[in-house]
């Protein structure tokens, strides 16, 4: 499909925002923020483009993730770079950091904005994929006409919102073509595949940020579903829970404020029946993990317990350890 500059589109636009499914269409609601909040107009406006310093400071903002990622970009470039897709990361702000693409279709991708440095914003662009990604906080495909300004409806683009390890919105992985022959299926598995680096990443950034702890993976009411798959939780090594990825918040009904505080992970993880766990079964598995990380030596593992080698001794027989268990070092 051609970019409509002929206001075919503006009128389109207009038509379906006074139409009876503009209240129940979330793209025709974005049509409504891009016109009536933002006051842009479909067939004028310009690309704002950051200068090299704008572009070194909102890099410098996002930080250490424009590393972690690399991977990531590189691997989702590698599956869908051969059908003419190029790769953002942009920051919350909606500009692209970071980009993926054949060197073949830089002219193109470059003229069209889809480059570091180039706003995408809702509120610079309208409607497209980037921007309302980040603004309605949900993975979306923005395909073609449904994009607010007439210069952008060739394109067709599929974006995932990143949130940090408190679950705060700071990115998006993009996933942009201009390829006419982009089939409707195609994009599915790109939709796909864009979801899934943008957990990969949220993943990988969150174990960066709590190295020393224990990452288990959460369970609740809905263990079964896609979110639970990357409900994540932090533990340290009182086994008190200290961090939460987003999906587990949701999940957990976790909060920053109930994070502060001291939070057993036994508490959080569902691992009790009653409201306090047996004592005898606290402290033998506080016993089977310093035996474990001694590798069976009794005086290093009663070190690490802060009691005596013959007080471990007791504690051993008193719980029913098996006989197998040595009692001389190693």
């Amino acid at each position: 499909m051609a970019t409509r500059h002929d206001g075919l589109h503006a009128e389109h636009i207009q038509s379906a925002l006074i139409g009876s499914a503009a209240a129940q269409s979330a793209l025709i609601a974005s049509w409504g923020r891009s016109m009536r909040l933002y006051g842009l107009n479909p067939e004028e406006g310009t690309p704002k483009v950051l200068t090299d310093r704008e572009l070194k400071d909102a890099r410098e903002r996002l930080g250490s993730l424009i590393d972690t990622a690399e991977s990531t970009l590189d691997r989702l470039y590698s599956a869908v770079g051969g059908a003419g897709c190029c790769v953002l990361l942009a920051d919350k702000d909606g500009i692209p950091v970071d980009r993926r693409g054949y060197e073949g279709d830089d002219a193109t991708f470059r003229t069209i904005g889809l480059w570091t440095g180039v706003v995408w914003s809702e509120e610079s662009e309208g409607t497209n994929g980037i921007g309302t990604a980040l603004a309605e906080q949900r993975a979306l495909t923005i395909h073609r006409d449904q994009h607010f300004r007439s210069r952008n409806t060739a394109l067709s683009c599929t974006v995932a919102p990143i949130f940090d390890h408190r679950g705060r919105l700071i990115a998006a992985i993009d996933v942009s073509s201009a390829r006419r022959d982009l089939t409707e299926d195609f994009v599915k598995l790109i939709a796909v595949a864009v979801v899934d680096a943008a957990r990969r990443l949220e993943a990988e950034n969150f174990r960066l940020v709590f190295p020393k702890a224990r990452i288990v993976l959460a369970q609740g009411a809905d263990a079964a579903s896609e979110r639970a798959m990357h409900a994540l939780i932090a533990v340290d090594e009182d086994d008190l829970v200290i961090g939460a990825s987003r999906a587990a918040r949701h999940m957990l009904g976790l909060t920053d404020e109930s994070l502060r505080k001291p939070l057993p992970a036994s508490d959080v993880l569902g691992e009790q029946a009653n409201a306090e766990l047996d004592y005898a079964t606290a402290e033998r598995g506080a016993i089977q993990r310093a035996l474990a990380r001694s590798g069976g030596n009794i005086s290093a593992a009663a070190n690490n317990l802060g009691i005596s080698r013959s007080t471990l001794h007791r504690k051993l027989k008193r719980l029913g350890f098996p006989d197998k268990v040595s009692f001389s070092d190693f």
